[in-house]
């Protein structure tokens, strides 16, 4: 793998036992800050390996998440492949692994297990409840957790039936949770303070970025609801349909409220009492949608971009992801990149967003083909230190 001194992470080797996306994705996002990712397979592979679409006989799926790093397939009901994640673990910084409560234990690869050989070591599980609890022992998926979570209860159309977010937010919450905490963990060890053990619970991430529901709930002591596009305490600040489709925009505050008025020729709507401020606009939305898109059905959604671009109000089409991925501002920053599968087939991704020092973070290697990296990380080379 190529080697890039300057990234935040150089230098810091990590294990992976995960499958499927929360904890792959905690690994991918610790590779592109320059960690040396080591992804433990079962023999069979990662699930994810599996899920389509599949090009030339390889998960595009899989590669959206396994960027910049190794694969080494052992057989963990094997004693002797057993012995070798063992010894792998001791020479790393970090495990990641997202299995049951339990699991690991029952493997000898326990965090408690490593305690005297390894007291540095930060081992992170990621799970659907947590490491304990009346619940530790359930399994869970990113809908699953959803559902316990409270988000599907304010998501999609008030009069309409339960809905998931369309995005994984579960899954990919708790896998960013999971690459904070652990990047945390490893200045401590840095600092002298040894290792840690980290609990990373889905149900408890996914509840922690629904700040705003649960700070509503604990201050009215009233349930959140869905309200579609709209906002709980802003108004306008949803999608609005135009003579030819739809668009959304974001008039958080005075000023903007003022500029919607202007660009839409409506200024008795800014005169309007039921409209004066933030919260009246809020209290009396469903009334205020009505009245603007009386105004809005007159012209076609391209207008009205225009025109809430010159008025400087937030604003967006309702894009798809082609359209998305096509964004001039996606383009330039150069999120979008080509990637080689194992196979030679040729594909595109969306690379890490974050940027350092103005410069994106690199695509080192592309995903492994399963067990790709067994010869290297045999145990005769673990012995010597990777």
């Amino acid at each position: 793998m190529p080697i890039y001194p300057n990234l935040p992470l150089a230098g810091v080797k990590v294990i992976e036992f995960c499958s499927v996306a929360a904890g792959p994705f905690c690994g991918m996002l610790l590779a592109d800050m320059g960690a040396e990712v080591i992804k433990v397979e079962p023999p069979a592979g990662d699930t994810l390996r599996q899920w389509p679409p599949i090009t030339d006989g390889f998960s595009e799926n899989f590669a959206s998440l396994n960027r910049n790093k190794y694969s080494l397939v052992l057989d963990l009901k094997n004693a002797e492949d057993l012995q070798r994640a063992r010894e792998l673990v001791l020479t790393a910084e970090v495990l990641i692994e997202n299995n049951r409560p339990g699991v690991m234990d029952r493997l000898n690869l326990g965090a408690m297990s490593f305690k005297k050989e390894h007291p540095d070591l930060v081992y992170c599980s990621i799970s659907a409840f947590g490491q304990e609890g009346p619940r530790a022992n359930e399994g869970g998926f990113d809908v699953t957790i959803q559902a316990a979570s409270g988000v599907m209860s304010v998501t999609g159309e008030p009069d309409g039936a339960p809905v998931k977010c369309g995005v994984p937010i579960s899954d990919f919450a708790s896998g960013l949770y999971a690459a904070f905490a652990i990047s945390s963990a490893l200045l401590k060890v840095r600092n002298g303070q040894g290792g840690s053990r980290i609990d990373i619970p889905m149900l408890g991430c996914t509840l922690g970025i629904a700040a705003l529901q649960t700070s509503e709930f604990f201050g009215t002591g009233i349930n959140p609801v869905k309200l579609g596009a709209a906002h709980p305490r802003n108004a306008p600040y949803e999608a609005f349909r135009s003579r030819d489709g739809y668009f959304v925009i974001a008039a958080g505050n005075q000023k903007l409220w003022k500029s919607v008025c202007d660009a839409t020729e409506l200024p008795e709507l800014f005169d309007d009492p039921r409209f004066a401020t933030t919260m009246d606009r809020a209290r009396n939305q469903k009334t205020l949608k009505i009245l603007l898109e009386e105004k809005f059905v007159t012209q076609d959604t391209d207008y009205w971009v225009k025109a809430f671009n010159e008025a400087q109000v937030p604003h967006s089409r309702i894009n798809d992801y082609e359209t998305a991925l096509n964004d001039p501002q996606v383009q330039h920053m150069g999120w979008v990149q080509e990637l080689s599968l194992p196979n030679g087939a040729k594909t595109r991704t969306f690379v890490s967003p974050i940027r350092i020092d103005n410069a994106n973070l690199p695509v080192r290697m592309p995903p492994p083909e399963k067990g790709a990296d067994n010869s290297r990380f045999m145990s005769s080379v673990l012995k010597e230190g990777v």
